[in-house]
C-alpha cells in the first residue's frame, strides 16, 4: 500500500483518476457506528429508532453501512434482528468491536483489542450484507508504533479493510444534548437542536470538502460518520435531503472505498481521527484555517444551544 512517504509518486500514478473525478460532482457515502443500540431513549423504542433510520434511507434510495458494536445489542435476539434488518435492506455490515474499547488506553493490550474484533466477527459474519470492514473505535488506530503496526498487520492478515472516515461529525454530542433535553421534558421544543444539527452537518461537509481539495487537489468521495442513535432516527431524512440540496451525489460505501485515497497509510506514530486530519498531520499541515472547528467535538454548537436556553 502507498504511504505518505511516497505520496507524490502515488498521485502521479493516479493522475488519470484525478482528472476523471474532478469532472464529477462531490459525493458522499453514509456510514453509521455503534449499532444496533437497544438502549432506551425518549420518544422512540429501539425498534422504532432502527426502523426510522431504515425508512429514511429507503425513501432516498441510499445504501449505507452499519458498523456493529455487538454488545450494544447484537448479542441479544432482539438486537440481532435489528442488525439483520439492515442487511436485509441491502446495507453493508461492518465490525466495530464487541464493547467499543479505546486502543489508546495503555492497559488495553493489542491482543485484547484484536480479540474484540474476532469476537464481534463471530456474530456479525452470520448477517446478510456482512463485509470484512473494520472501523477503529474512537477512530484511534494505536497510541504507539507497536500498536499501530500490530493492527495494520492484523487487518492485512485477516483480510479486513480499514473502514476510514473522511467526514467526521459530532452527531453523538448533539444526540446527548437532545436526549438530555427530552429526558427532562418530553414535550420540549427541540426544533433549535434540529436546526443546529443540520447546520453542523453542513459546516463539517463544507470544511472537509475544502480540506480534500487542499490536500488532494480534488474532491474525494467523502465517507461520513454518523451513529445509530435518536438524533438520526428523528432527522436522518433531513440530513440526506440537505446533502441533495447541496448538489452532493450519494454513493455506496463500497464505491467510495474504491477511491485510491482510502488505500493510504498515514505515516504517524499514533494515527487516527478522520483520514483527512491524519493526512494533514502526516504532511506537516497541523493547523490550517478552520481546523479548530473540525476537532472541537461540537463545542460551538453546544454553546449556541445554551444561549438559547437548552
Amino acid at each position: 500500500m502507498p504511504t505518505f512517504k511516497n505520496l507524490l509518486t502515488f498521485f502521479e500514478l493516479t493522475l488519470a483518476f484525478v482528472f476523471i473525478t474532478n469532472a464529477q460532482a462531490q459525493s458522499v457515502a453514509f456510514t453509521f457506528d455503534d449499532g444496533p443500540s437497544v438502549a432506551s431513549t425518549p420518544l422512540l423504542s429501539a425498534q422504532a429508532r432502527n426502523q426510522a433510520m431504515l425508512d429514511a434511507l429507503a425513501k432516498h434510495q441510499v445504501k449505507a453501512a452499519l458498523f456493529i458494536t455487538a454488545a450494544n445489542g447484537a448479542t441479544q435476539p432482539a438486537g440481532y434482528a435489528l442488525a439483520k434488518a439492515w442487511g436485509d435492506a441491502g446495507h453493508a455490515i461492518g465490525n466495530h468491536t464487541m464493547t467499543h474499547p479505546d486502543l489508546h488506553i495503555d492497559k488495553l493490550s493489542l491482543a485484547q483489542y484484536q480479540q474484540e474484533i474476532l469476537d464481534c466477527d463471530r456474530i456479525i459474519s452470520t448477517l446478510p450484507g456482512y463485509q470484512k470492514w473494520f472501523r477503529f473505535t474512537y477512530l484511534r488506530e494505536g497510541n504507539t508504533p507497536e500498536k499501530r503496526d500490530g493492527m495494520r498487520g492484523f487487518l492485512k492478515q485477516h483480510g479486513y479493510r480499514n473502514a476510514y472516515v473522511s467526514l467526521d461529525t459530532s452527531d453523538w454530542r448533539l444526540d446527548e444534548k437532545l436526549t438530555e433535553v427530552l429526558t427532562k421534558n418530553p414535550q420540549a421544543d427541540i426544533s433549535p437542536i434540529k436546526r443546529t444539527y443540520l447546520s453542523h452537518i453542513r459546516q463539517r461537509a463544507i470544511a472537509y470538502r475544502a480540506l480534500s481539495q487542499q490536500l488532494q487537489g480534488r474532491d474525494i468521495p467523502q465517507i461520513i460518520l454518523l451513529h445509530h442513535n435518536l438524533i438520526n432516527a428523528l432527522w436522518l431524512d433531513d440530513v440526506i435531503t440537505q446533502f441533495k440540496d447541496m448538489d452532493w451525489n450519494i454513493v455506496t460505501p463500497a464505491s467510495a472505498f474504491a477511491d485510491p485515497v482510502y488505500q493510504l497509510l498515514p505515516d504517524r506514530p499514533a494515527p487516527g481521527q478522520s483520514l483527512q486530519l491524519s493526512m494533514a498531520r502526516s504532511l506537516g499541515v497541523a493547523k490550517f484555517d478552520g481546523w479548530t472547528r473540525l476537532v472541537d467535538d461540537g463545542d460551538a454548537e453546544i454553546e449556541a444551544l445554551k444561549v438559547q436556553g437548552l
